[in-house]
């Protein structure tokens, strides 16, 4: 239903919902550039605490799978528990205990502490985006969402590139501890502005809830009632075929931007010689330009592709591999080549990113479904952090800790999951996926 096709009493919803969509918006926003506040440092501080404890690059690599592992763990149960939960306690949960993970890690003097409490932290981790997009979804219409939502995603790229820089300064100013320290606090604040904002469900405001598409508006309330959360979704075959084909694109995306978070800051450090806090810094291009990236493909997919999102989704990320060729050519032994194809890579890795993770799975899996596809969808995509960890971790020091090779692996990376996404349009194209 377009903006021009609405009567009085759907302006008058629109009226009715609009402070609470910016309620929501801005509670799910904060909630979910906070989780970076207690996700980020270990990567920031990963190589000076890795020489404080004594850890080896391998073992660094054991504990960002271990995080990793968890965090895939975390999204696949939270689209199950989330239903059941609610998004508004699900998130607050998560947070709660992202908190006090981080405290314990600026504490801690044991490999295996730190392990056992990465885990935990990537379980509550993995609670973020499910519950930030199952909360979206009962606030927007589909023709909003697109433009929305490509607003509310650079969350993520405001809160890794805050939190990354806040990080990395209080490395510098007072030791890696006071990183963990520090940003716990930050989130913790952030925690008691999501309890007061989020306002849960339409209903639990005694808003009229929006109709699915194709549905009038206001009569998806009895529907509610008649198909709890607890019932199956219903959806088809080819629901699924779609939601399992961008899990796995979710999968190469997440492995390419893990791998830069991960271990750009340490690359920069230890390959080109950068301090700490420095490198931190200058590691923070990738999110920089992945900010813009988000909104412009966000606001495209809306108003010049008219909701066809598979198609800018493939285009960009077509571009992305290119980035990461350029990277692989020049990029492994120039400090700002590298840095000038990390920001490019961004800036067309970032819009698939929150194109396909966030509003394609409000729109492939439906309002009902828009948490549990959003925890499929990021939980398949979740595995791949887990692989880069070990293979990068691995291939440095097998490969005397030269670049090139780790390089040219992520533009392998990059080539098949934009292989995978052509299929994808090529779906929606036939009409097949509603992408």
């Amino acid at each position: 239903m377009t903006q021009e096709t609405r009567g009085p009493q759907d302006r008058s919803l629109d009226r009715a919902y609009r402070p609470w969509q910016i309620r929501i918006f801005a509670a799910t926003w904060l909630a979910y550039a906070g989780y970076y506040f207690c996700r980020k440092p270990f990567y920031v501080v990963k190589a000076d605490m890795a020489g404080a404890l004594g850890f080896s690059t391998l073992e660094l690599a054991h504990l960002g799978t271990a995080y990793l592992a968890a965090y895939a763990i975390g999204q696949f149960s939270s689209a199950f528990f989330g239903r059941k939960l609610g998004p508004k306690l699900l998130l607050v949960l998560g947070i709660g205990i992202s908190v006090a993970c981080n405290f314990v890690f600026g504490l801690a003097n044991s490999f295996w502490t730190v392990m056992l409490f990465l885990a935990i932290n990537g379980v509550a981790q993995g609670t973020g985006w499910p519950g930030c997009i199952g909360s979206l979804a009962f606030w927007f219409r589909r023709d909003q969402r697109g433009s929305v939502l490509g607003v509310w995603s650079t969350c993520y790229q405001v809160g890794s590139l805050v939190s990354t820089g806040f990080a990395a300064y209080l490395l510098g100013r007072a030791g890696w501890r006071w990183s963990y320290f520090g940003c716990a606090l930050v989130l913790l604040g952030i925690w008691g502005l999501v309890a007061l904002l989020h306002p849960n469900r339409p209903e639990s405001v005694g808003l009229a809830p929006l109709g699915e598409d194709g549905e009038e508006e206001g009569t998806a309330g009895a529907a509610a009632v008649a198909r709890p959360d607890t019932e199956p979704l219903g959806w088809t075959s080819g629901v699924i075929v779609n939601v399992v084909l961008m899990g796995t694109i979710y999968f190469t995306i997440k492995f390419l931007r893990y791998a830069l978070w991960s271990w750009a800051p340490f690359f920069l450090r230890k390959n080109f010689g950068l301090a700490g806090d420095q490198a931190g810094y200058l590691s923070t291009v990738f999110e920089l330009c992945g900010f813009v990236g988000v909104i412009v493909s966000g606001v495209a997919s809306d108003r010049l592709f008219r909701g066809r999102r598979a198609f800018i989704s493939f285009a960009m990320l077509a571009m992305m591999t290119l980035s990461f060729v350029l990277m692989a050519s020049l990029g492994a032994t120039s400090v700002t080549m590298f840095t000038v194809s990390m920001g490019l890579a961004g800036f067309m890795l970032f819009g698939p990113d929150a194109l396909l993770s966030g509003v394609g799975a409000i729109d492939v899996g439906s309002k009902r479904g828009a948490l549990a596809a959003a925890g499929i969808i990021n939980g398949m995509g979740s595995i791949g952090p887990i692989f880069q960890e070990q293979i990068i971790g691995w291939m440095y020091k097998a490969w005397a800790q030269q670049l090139f090779p780790i390089l040219a692996m992520l533009v392998c990376v990059a080539a098949a999951g934009t292989f995978v996404t052509f299929l994808l349009w090529m779906r929606a194209r036939q009409g097949k996926a509603n992408l």
